[in-house]
């Protein structure tokens, strides 16, 4: 007989047949929490990935797009944080549908988010071979010698995840320190030494490059985006990710108020701190010979402006960051799939479910997302444009998961379980509407023939999860997908309680986050 036949499933079970307790320790604080958030978006992995894309098809006006990417994708966050609240369980979008609307839309969205992390884990690392170590050692980058140095870093992210979650997150915490420091360092020696040298043009920001001032603010047709539309895709690709906070909830003290706190602050501060280094580039870019036709326009910018030596050691920064950026995203799929296998709603979920006893990580989950990420970088470098290919997949998929996590939260908002933390109050609606138009808008872009590859990864994932989902169906019926209790969310923080870190008596609304 299944362990969920005799047992109730959801956090603080234990699995009989191996003995395993399947409850992780919940050891992770603020920071911890902040760094997660911030360490997944990563506006240095965003930037450098998708920035010479935006030159070519925006050209340098592109990047005034940026600051209304973040304003929607910072409601996003406030819906989310409203979310977390309530249901402060690993899983978030799975767990939050499936709770509230129920566990076939449930299903259907974490399925989405799996092949969301999948993909996007590649797109990052892919970034750290093909955009910033050929700048750095003075190669040539190829498709080949990029696969080989993806797959390296893949398999120590996995490694890292599996081995321990406490040394996980202190890596992750060194890294978004690192990433701290380097990112207002360079931002800050860019516009000085660029000033000082007369390498900064601001009347380059304005500038349309290479794309025809004719149309350029145009919606486009039935099957193309205008060029300031698709300029969209650098804050879309770039700030999404920081609802990762919210999929180690089991892990963190105080998750109902500290999640929603860490994803808004998170957006915020890389949302101005991001803007802030897109002027700098942008502005020196209009100085520097050959920016438009480089393969590291990013890493073109900074050698030039701050000379080699500084440079390189500000790159090296960069990388340490977007490495935790797959670390980060490595450690949220490893979390998704798990709670998926916990309520034996994903494929080989006898398998997936278990906590190993020497590391109290699910270690079974993170080889399986390695498998899976080694899997999509075969299929994406056989493409001649793999990282536009990566990074267009890895913004529709979290466009799609936004969209259908706002559309339940506004659809289901009066009867949502009560916050035990935080709260959107009067600018619940506001919120709303901001993050509608926002998604709405996003998701039209994609409608462009140059995304043809991305909506192909998409719909052949959701094939193969139909194909599993109604074999589900056919052995259990709907009445066998439902979803544990609403009292184990009770009994994930009254483990808390029992640690030392009590329920909070109060809820922080979208006005009081800091």
């Amino acid at each position: 007989m299944a362990a969920a036949d005799t047992e109730p499933r959801g956090s603080g079970s234990v699995d009989r047949d191996n003995g395993e307790h399947k409850q992780m320790k919940r050891e992770l604080g603020w920071y911890a929490s902040f760094s997660v958030a911030f360490g997944f978006v990563s506006i240095a992995t965003g930037i450098f990935t998708t920035y010479g894309s935006v030159l070519a098809t925006s050209g340098p006006r592109g990047i005034w797009a940026w600051p209304i990417a973040v304003i929607g994708q910072l409601t996003i966050a406030l819906i989310f944080g409203a979310l977390a609240a309530r249901i402060p369980i690993s899983g978030y979008s799975y767990q939050w549908v499936s709770r509230i609307v129920g566990p076939v839309w449930g299903w259907i969205m974490g399925w989405i988010s799996f092949a969301f992390l999948g993909v996007v884990v590649v797109a990052v690392d892919y970034t750290i071979a093909s955009t910033i170590l050929p700048e750095l050692f003075h190669y040539v980058g190829t498709t080949q010698n990029a696969w080989v140095i993806t797959a390296g870093v893949v398999l120590l992210q996995a490694i890292l995840v599996a081995a321990s979650t406490r040394t996980t997150h202190r890596v992750n915490n060194t890294a978004v320190t690192a990433q701290l420091i380097g990112m207002i360092t360079l931002t800050v020696l860019l516009f000085v030494v660029g000033a000082a040298t007369g390498k900064l043009d601001f009347a380059h920001l304005f500038e349309s490059g290479p794309v025809p001032e004719s149309g350029y603010y145009a919606l486009g047709g039935a099957t193309s985006a205008g060029p300031f539309a698709l300029a969209f895709l650098l804050g879309a690709f770039t700030i999404v990710g920081f609802e990762s906070a919210a999929n180690l909830a089991e892990e963190t003290k105080d998750p109902a108020r500290v999640i929603p706190k860490a994803m808004v602050q998170a957006v915020l501060s890389l949302g101005v701190l991001g803007f802030l280094f897109l002027i700098a580039v942008t502005a020196a870019a209009g100085q520097v010979g050959g920016v438009g036709a480089s393969a590291t326009p990013v890493a073109t910018v900074i050698t030039a402006v701050l000379g080699s030596v500084v440079g390189k050691i500000l790159l090296v920064l960069v990388v340490i960051s977007i490495f935790s950026c797959g670390l980060v995203i490595t450690l949220s799929g490893t979390r998704l799939v798990y709670a998926m296998s916990r309520d034996e709603r994903f494929p080989g979920w006898q398998w997936l479910r278990r906590i190993d006893r020497r590391t109290a990580t699910p270690l079974n989950a993170s080889v399986f997302m390695m498998l899976i990420a080694q899997i999509i970088l075969a299929v994406f470098s056989r493409s001649t444009d793999a990282l536009f290919e990566l990074f267009s997949a890895a913004t529709l998929l979290p466009a799609l998961i936004y969209a259908g996590t706002v559309a339940m939260y506004a659809a289901k908002r009066r009867s949502l379980p009560p916050s035990q933390g935080f709260s959107l109050g009067r600018w619940e609606i506001p919120v709303l509407v901001v993050a509608a138009v926002w998604l709405v808008y996003e998701l039209l872009i994609f409608r462009d023939s140059s995304f043809r590859g991305p909506w192909t990864y998409v719909l052949v994932l959701l094939a193969a999860g139909a194909v599993y989902f109604a074999g589900l169906l056919v052995r259990r019926g709907r009445g066998g997908l439902t979803m544990p209790d609403m009292a184990d969310v009770d009994r994930t923080l009254d483990a808390a309680d029992a640690a030392g870190h009590p329920k909070p008596a109060d809820t922080a609304t979208v006005g009081n986050v800091s």
